[in-house]
């Protein structure tokens, strides 16, 4: 499986630091923690177990490895990294993307694991479920970043996305309530933090973490396995999922998932069978957007926006 590294002398630099240096450099070129540090963890993978220095023998390492497309992908972006910044001769190789639909769980299994949780993990998991944020847009919410009269929470978007206002459930937002008089919370402090996990980053490793021990937990304890397949980020798509089914609307479903391109939107579409569906639904989140919906009846509000449809 893959050539032994090539030995180092003595005085020789070893590659993890060479590796450091290459994240040093990335995020001297304003990439965010992020993205750097799956960089950082991919490329510590690759260190133990063949020369960085060695392109052909990196790449047949990762082409005899038994990940999926998607992850030799992955690899491969992050070796890049260290190829630009040492300026190596490389063939990069391409892995054509494996696509494929992602599984919606419904709100009551998500429910069940949730209602397992301590106050900590049912205010986070709850925040993904009510308005499917990124788990590391929840782990970097400070208390000024929610209105705790109304919900509204503006979180700092991910990937370079669009900024978002959106609104939690009221039950959520009496966690949140309580939970951020229980802490003593600060405006300025981060709402998930702790001693040990007072980055982003780390917040979400660590919530992500105990989310698969919950639901293995929960699945085993109500001898429901199926429940062992849902992943946190499950949770942000069945909130995509629903606010697509509500408002028929694709662009309002990107505003509010903060996707930067609509293609990423577009996969939501296919969730859900439309087909038996005689209207044509658009969001306006203003008066002046409601003004320029030609043809379209008013329905209703949804989360403090308005609802219109026409007939197709």
């Amino acid at each position: 499986m893959g050539s032994n590294p090539t030995p180092r002398t003595k005085n020789e630099p070893h590659a993890l630091s060479k590796t450091l240096n290459v994240l040093l450099w990335l995020k001297s070129q304003g990439r965010k923690e992020t993205t750097i540090i799956p960089i950082g963890k991919r490329l510590g993978y690759l260190e133990k177990h063949i020369d960085l220095d060695d392109p052909n023998k990196v790449n047949e390492f990762i082409a005899q490895k038994s990940w999926s497309n998607n992850y030799k992908g992955g690899m491969v972006t992050a070796y890049a990294h260290y190829v630009k910044f040492y300026k190596l001769q490389w063939s990069m190789p391409f892995y054509q993307r494996e696509d494929k639909i992602f599984k919606v769980p419904t709100e009551e299994d998500v429910n069940k694991i949730i209602s397992h949780s301590k106050l900590k993990g049912v205010l986070f998991y709850s925040i993904v479920r009510d308005v499917g944020v990124r788990p590391i847009e929840v782990s970097g919410l400070r208390v000024k970043d929610v209105d705790l009269t109304t919900g509204m929470v503006y979180p700092t978007t991910a990937k370079g996305g669009q900024g978002r206002m959106l609104k939690l459930k009221e039950s959520t937002l009496a966690i949140m309530k309580r939970f951020v008089i229980n802490q003593k919370l600060g405006l300025n402090d981060l709402i998930f933090s702790s001693e040990h996990n007072n980055e982003p980053y780390k917040i979400a490793k660590l919530m992500e973490d105990n989310w698969v021990r919950l639901r293995n937990s929960v699945a085993n304890k109500l001898q429901q396995p199926h429940l062992k397949t849902i992943r946190l980020y499950d949770l942000r798509h069945a909130s995509g999922s629903l606010t697509y089914y509500k408002t028929k609307d694709v662009i309002f479903t990107q505003r509010q998932l903060g996707h930067r391109f609509v293609q990423s939107t577009l996969r939501y579409i296919h969730l859900v069978n439309f087909e038996s569906d005689e209207w044509i639904r658009k969001v306006a989140e203003s008066i002046e957007e409601a003004r320029i919906e030609n043809n379209f009846d008013y329905v209703t509000n949804f989360e403090r926006k308005m609802l219109f449809r026409k007939r197709k």
